[in-house]
């Protein structure tokens, strides 16, 4: 069991699902005292889920989940049904088609506040990664999922992921009191708009590479695009750069910055 004390009222369980994905695997945490919220039971692992009861001493009386990834919901319903508790989250047309089916009890809305008896959580919507991300804000800790994860980019993969939406969803984090990020993968993040803001230039900044290849290159496939872009990736990550430079590539359609002809893109000029 790997669990690590954030603060007195605040403890992580980490999955043992590490990989390219999750770094060393889905983080779940363990909020409150009297009453516990259980935010991302994370994969459905066995030893995980027990662990999770154990630590609870049971007293968990809600289940919040970020998104529907499988990394992220799976345990979810494996708790819920063991402990027969709720399920606070969302799910969305988008994310139904493209993730495994999952009974949600309560549907969270944005900034709405979901009480226990001695702590409140606020949900915060943050699409982008995924349609249906939701961040949660509890005493200026905000667990972000694959919002934000530490160390490590976040892939935008269309047609559920939008990589305008994603921006936005990280400028919006800006509009509320934090103090530490809590990510869904890695340790704590303790200066997050410096974090948030190093995000954003970087997506902007290879969004601007993107435009810089097309220019040179256009028209072009999205296969040739994408070593061109990522040139300062190891080509074994490429495959999964290539759901990245999509949305690169849909934003600046959306923009009018570049069209698709159903093989090859090309830049505006």
């Amino acid at each position: 069991m790997r669990i690590t004390k954030i603060s007195d009222d605040i403890n992580r369980i980490t999955a043992d699902n590490g990989g390219i994905f999750t770094g060393p695997g889905t983080n779940t945490y363990m909020v409150g005292k009297k009453e516990i919220s259980v935010i991302d039971p994370g994969p459905d692992l066995s030893n995980h889920i027990d662990d999770i009861i154990e630590m609870s001493d049971g007293k968990i009386t809600k289940i919040f989940i970020t998104h529907t990834h499988q990394d992220h919901s799976p345990g979810a319903k494996s708790l819920s049904e063991r402990l027969n508790l709720p399920i606070y989250g969302c799910v969305t047309e988008s994310s139904q088609m493209r993730d495994m089916p999952i009974d949600i009890s309560y549907k969270v809305e944005h900034q709405s506040v979901i009480t226990s008896s001695d702590h409140e959580i606020m949900p915060i919507h943050t699409p982008g990664h995924a349609s249906n991300h939701f961040c949660y804000l509890y005493d200026g800790y905000l667990f972000t999922g694959d919002h934000i994860m530490q160390g490590s980019t976040v892939v935008i993969a269309p047609p559920d992921g939008n990589m305008t939406e994603y921006l936005d969803s990280l400028e919006l984090i800006h509009d509320f009191s934090v103090r530490t990020i809590l990510p869904g993968h890695g340790d704590p993040i303790n200066e997050p708009y410096n974090e948030i803001d190093a995000t954003i230039k970087h997506r902007l900044k290879r969004e601007k590479k993107v435009i810089e290849q097309l220019k040179e290159a256009h028209p072009i496939d999205i296969d040739s695009l994408v070593p061109k872009v990522y040139d300062d990736v190891n080509s074994f990550l490429h495959p999964i750069a290539r759901f990245s430079l999509e949305a690169h590539l849909i934003r600046l359609i959306e923009n009018n910055q570049a069209t698709f002809d159903g093989q090859k893109y090309s830049l505006v000029e």
